[in-house]
């Protein structure tokens, strides 16, 4: 299937994919099963990732803290209901146009499914949800950054995924052996709403992240530029235009960590920051240059253990 899979993913890319990766369906032996995509296609073999970068521009009012609205166009309910989905629907069509059946997804949260009753006992409840973020890990597409987000080496944190689950024995791609995030916590460091406390351990398929704990209640307050989940009232707030992200992708950006290059740094200015009472803090100074700093130094205030 090797000539099959450079097939699906050269007509991925012309349909405006970024990033492409295949799971075999093996790598998610120990999911459970209301996450695990072989509960919904049994027959699987295959999971493909479809990625389409969130474009810095996007970023750049909320950054500044000028345009708030076309980062939420651009960057996360157009993307994510619209030009995702196309991408994957196009690509559905590819796939069973050829005899092989396909599974679309959308990008639910995992943290409010299940929600129906099991059809049978033998049975998940519906509806079995799929985490995007730990599927791109298995598809070897990158890693799972400090602040509990993905990362990509092209990108960072700047890009969202759709899923296509399929019985086509596509080829894997290997497992991202790399290293992406530096561990520094100033993710952490930078909430104005200190979510981002303590640590866990997240995994799939052999590898396994250190990330933050992070307090989505005090997320659903933040004023830094997180978002409402457009999938789900009770979904946990999107964090990619946040504070907390836009830190991760100066510090990435500085270190030299990804691929995606500009000529011109992302952060130009003291970021501006809105406390638990949404007072207002803008600095505007020069920024001085810096990159990630080395695991083991300050991690959200402590030492790294």
């Amino acid at each position: 299937m090797k000539d099959f899979t450079l097939t699906i993913k050269e007509y991925a890319r012309s349909q405006g994919a970024d990033l492409i990766g295949v799971a075999p369906i093996e790598r998610f032996s120990e999911v459970p099963p209301a996450h695990n995509p072989i509960s919904i296609f049994p027959e699987a073999k295959s999971v493909l990732m479809l990625g389409r970068r969130i474009l810095r521009g996007a970023l750049r009012g909320m950054e500044e803290g000028t345009n708030l609205h076309d980062y939420d166009a651009y960057g996360y309910t157009w993307l994510e209901r619209e030009f995702i989905p196309l991408l994957v629907y196009r690509m559905t069509q590819f796939l069973e146009d050829r005899g092989w059946e396909a599974v679309p997804l959308y990008p639910y949260p995992v943290e409010v499914m299940p929600e129906g009753i099991p059809v049978a006992t033998d049975r998940p409840a519906p509806n079995v949800t799929v985490d995007f973020n730990l599927a791109a890990v298995a598809a070897g597409l990158g890693e799972i950054g400090y602040a509990d987000l993905f990362l990509s080496p092209q990108y960072g944190p700047r890009q969202r995924f759709g899923m296509i689950i399929t019985d086509a024995d596509l080829e894997a791609d290997p497992l991202f052996e790399g290293t992406i995030c530096g561990q520094c916590g100033q993710c952490a460091n930078d909430c104005p709403l200190g979510a981002l406390a303590g640590e866990k351990i997240v995994g799939i398929a052999g590898r396994s992240f250190t990330v933050a704990r992070v307090d989505y209640e005090m997320c659903a307050r933040c004023k830094n530029g997180a978002l409402p989940n457009t999938f789900h009232p009770e979904g946990h707030a999107d964090r990619l235009g946040a504070l907390c992200m836009r830190t991760c992708i100066h510090q990435l950006e500085a270190a030299g960590k990804v691929k995606d290059n500009f000529g011109q740094p992302f952060r130009k200015r003291t970021p501006w920051k809105r406390d638990s009472l949404s007072r207002v803090t803008v600095q505007g100074e020069p920024l001085p240059q810096r990159g990630c700093f080395d695991a083991g130094k300050s991690v959200a205030g402590g030492e790294k253990k």
